[in-house]
């Protein structure tokens, strides 16, 4: 018996970016962007919402851009529609925007600055252990971290890097490591003992980053650039509140369509 092997052959990219988001706010607010002139796109056989626009970029070229939304919060969905979306759209950019827990000092970040990665780890993977067998203890419960990391791309670092001098932009942008993990953080002790003592230049905490990462670097040729940009709405700690989410939101998205106007490479 014979068997035939057939290979598949990626196509170009096919859009400028698809741009993620995890809640209803952070979609609202990439929504408004670019003159507010999105239109469904259906995708066959796909109960998704995806939307689509054009804008011009800095070379005078029109680009298309997607955007689409987690049906639930957290990392696993995050991956799979990061996942998805580059294999229908084949992004150049696999972009996550929205709105993040801070953790640096009140005195160097604030409401709406954004945060770019150049590192996001996941700090929720590790051992569950007894209280004498780690650092790491809540009670009579220990935590041995096996934290896992992927990197920005190092063109996108650098330009990040150039956008967060001061008066580079009219935005507030840091970049250092994203912590990304299965649960909201409202606890000090905990982002110090979980967080800070593994990545200490941490600038701040979402749920989704490390599944937009992981899903650009594993799915098929054509591979997206991943970016995530998430503005400071609050700060890890018992003061949690949901205050300035939408204008988090607001800055988040408003850098993307600054990035894709007026900075990013097509």
């Amino acid at each position: 018996m014979s068997t035939v092997e057939e290979t598949w052959r990626a196509s170009a990219y096919e859009c400028a970016a698809v741009v993620c988001t995890a809640v209803v706010r952070e979609t609202e607010s990439v929504r408004e962007t670019f003159g507010g002139t999105w239109h469904r796109c259906r995708v066959q056989g796909d109960l998704q919402r995806y939307y689509e626009t054009s804008f011009i970029d800095k070379n005078g070229r029109s680009q298309r851009v997607v955007t689409c939304q987690q049906h639930v919060m957290g990392m696993p969905a995050a991956t799979a529609l990061a996942t998805k979306a580059s294999m229908l759209f084949h992004p150049r950019y696999l972009i996550m925007c929205g709105i993040a827990a801070g953790i640096g000092e009140n005195s160097e970040q604030l409401y709406g600055d954004v945060l770019v990665p150049d590192v996001v780890w996941d700090y929720s993977t590790g051992k569950v252990v007894g209280p004498n067998e780690s650092e790491i203890r809540f009670g009579d419960i220990g935590f041995l971290p096996r934290p896992q990391a992927l990197v920005l791309d190092s063109d996108l670092a650098a330009l990040i890097g150039r956008l967060s001098k001061p008066g580079a932009c009219e935005f507030e942008v840091q970049i250092g490591p994203l912590a990304c993990g299965t649960s909201v953080m409202a606890n000090q002790r905990a982002v110090d003992m979980r967080v800070r003592s593994l990545y200490p230049e941490t600038v701040g905490l979402d749920m989704e980053s490390y599944g937009v990462f992981l899903a650009a670097s594993t799915v098929p040729d054509p591979k997206p650039r991943a970016l995530v940009v998430k503005s400071v709405c609050d700060y890890a700690n018992e003061e949690k509140s949901d205050q300035y989410q939408t204008f988090a939101a607001f800055t988040s998205s408003r850098f993307v369509e600054y990035l894709l106007t007026s900075e990013l490479e097509f």
